[in-house]
């Protein structure tokens, strides 16, 4: 079954090239609601001592003004985003006005959704366009939803990899060409495997009674105050997490057969009017409620557990960055926040998820199909909610394979890359985050939503006590270890750059609010359009 990634391996050995293996760049991005002493969703606007965070670089918000955002600088030294991450939870915790950062994905008390702030960027086009977006997302899905808390993982390899990987695989196409194409390979692979991230690392089982609002649940009653599955993984990843699918309808599967084919489906669901939307309103009274009527109202909209990134100019969409310039990196968006971890995600999880980004890559990735694209998603979704079930089964082109087998093979194939990137490394630490992994498919006791129910129980605590229990010890831990002066200064000084940038921005605007989106939405690209994206086109659901 892995025969190409071996055959790729040897070639790389041969050529003496494997040590290009080891060169990829990590970047981290971990989101993590402020919250209050009582436990509800803070009211407090982002603290300006943290910066803009329009234009702060490592620090901002997401959905909520309340929902704050890290993010590392990509590096190819593995200890690193985790080193940054800790400082910049330190510069956080120092400017936090009495409140704690949660420690789960799932939030903590929600009252209602009007006390979930929409997050504010300031007066600039720009900075309005980010909040109108939000405020739509809140009609579409509901604003309890967008404050669900992630960690994505980045990661891109170097151009000397691609220049040897290019030459091994004989391919003659243009070299961005060729790099676009070999990462969405690795995207096809990272969805018929992604159903793993949620089983070894889910670590949202259960739920404030609070989130569901009152509103029918399949989900079982674990106390008073909480909302379990018994065997679940990840609930953020399951069907009351953020979908574009509606119960209405609406939503959209994108085409990852190749880089034209995902321009073109998302293109289109962006230039698609969607009824339900279209009775929202877009401008009512005045006020912008969604910056437009259409099936998405950018390519961010839309959810996926993986996508393909580059980095866009000023005011440039997203998919013209990526049909000019190509793939740049790939972000893995299936991360529960690790309620064990202070930072949200540990050492371990990384140097595992390398190695599996890289099988995906080097692994044989042909088009997903219709069938194959409803497995993946069963898959997804059923590790999601019954992941620990005993004797669990799975759909693989179309049988069934238990999970734990299928787990246990992909970490078999996954063994030889972790024994090239660890090498000049003290210990084995990617061999060692393999074995425990291993032995979490093995005993599902061992995996982190196994262990936070098995806390909560041992300790009779709800969902909330658990979270917020956590929630201090992490802000102890941050309080009382010490600090880099050196990176201190640099939060310090980003947070006062960024407050000028902001300011820059908003002198700039030379046209109305109305004129600059109307701007915005007229780029056009022109794309032959993929067999595949004629075929696939927009799946509305």
């Amino acid at each position: 079954m892995y025969r190409l990634l071996e055959q790729r391996l040897e070639k790389l050995h041969k050529a003496d090239q494997v040590r290009l293996l080891r060169g990829g760049l990590i970047g981290l991005e971990k989101e993590g609601l402020r919250v209050s002493p009582a436990g509800c969703i803070s009211q407090k606007p982002h603290p300006e001592a943290l910066g803009s965070a329009l234009t702060n670089r490592y620090i901002t918000t997401d959905y909520s003004e309340a929902l704050t955002e890290v993010i590392t600088p990509p590096s190819a030294d593995r200890e690193e985003p985790l080193r940054f991450l800790f400082e910049a939870h330190h510069y956080l915790y120092r400017h936090l006005d009495d409140e704690i950062l949660w420690s789960t994905s799932m939030p903590c008390v929600v009252e209602s959704d009007e006390l979930i702030p929409i997050a504010q960027y300031g007066n600039s086009n720009a900075g309005i366009m980010k909040t109108v977006y939000r405020r739509g997302l809140g009609h579409r899905y509901g604003r309890v939803m967008q404050v669900i808390a992630g960690v994505h993982f980045n990661y891109s390899l170097p151009l000397p990899f691609w220049e040897v990987f290019q030459h091994l695989e004989q391919d003659e196409t243009p070299m961005q060409h060729f790099i676009s194409e070999s990462y969405f390979a690795m995207l096809r692979n990272l969805q018929r495997v992604g159903w793993l991230i949620p089983y070894l690392f889910g670590a949202s089982p259960a739920v404030c009674k609070s989130f569901l609002g009152g509103r029918p649940t399949t989900l079982q009653v674990f106390d008073e105050y909480s909302y379990y599955s018994p065997y679940a993984t990840s609930l953020r990843m399951g069907d009351i997490g953020y979908q574009n699918s509606k119960e209405q309808g609406t939503g959209i599967k994108a085409c990852y057969d190749c880089l034209n084919a995902y321009i073109e489906t998302l293109s289109r669901a962006i230039e698609t009017p969607c009824p339900i939307y279209q009775a929202m309103g877009v401008k009512v009274d005045g006020r912008y409620e969604q910056l437009n009527a259409n099936i998405l109202q950018i390519e961010n909209e839309y959810y996926s557990t993986v996508r393909p990134k580059q980095i866009p100019e000023l005011m440039e969409k997203p998919i013209h960055a990526l049909q000019r310039r190509g793939v740049r990196y790939v972000e893995l968006r299936s991360l529960d926040v690790n309620a064990f971890h202070p930072l949200g995600i540990a050492e371990e999880q990384i140097f595992f998820v390398e190695a599996l980004m890289l099988m995906c890559l080097l692994h044989a990735s042909p088009a997903i199909n219709v069938a194959e694209q409803k497995e993946i998603d069963w898959n997804e979704l059923t590790a999601a909610h019954q992941g620990r079930k005993p004797g669990l089964t799975l759909q693989r082109n179309g049988e069934r394979i238990p999970l734990r087998d299928w787990g246990l093979a992909i970490c078999d194939a996954m063994q030889p890359i972790c024994e090239i990137l660890e090498q000049g490394m003290p210990g084995k630490p990617y061999s060692e985050s393999l074995m425990i992994q291993r032995y979490r498919l093995q005993d599902a006791n061992l995996t982190p939503s196994a262990r936070m129910l098995a806390e909560m129980r041992d300790r009779g605590e709800s969902f909330f006590q658990f979270a917020q229990r956590m929630s201090k010890q992490h802000q102890h831990t941050f309080m009382q270890q010490e600090h880099s002066g050196q990176d201190q200064q640099l939060l310090q000084q980003e947070a006062i750059d960024s407050w000028r940038r902001q300011r820059e921005m908003e002198a700039a605007d030379r046209v109305s609010f109305d004129q600059f989106l109307e701007d915005y939405f007229a780029q056009k690209i022109d794309l032959e359009p993929s067999p595949a994206s004629e075929k696939r086109s927009i799946s509305v659901l």
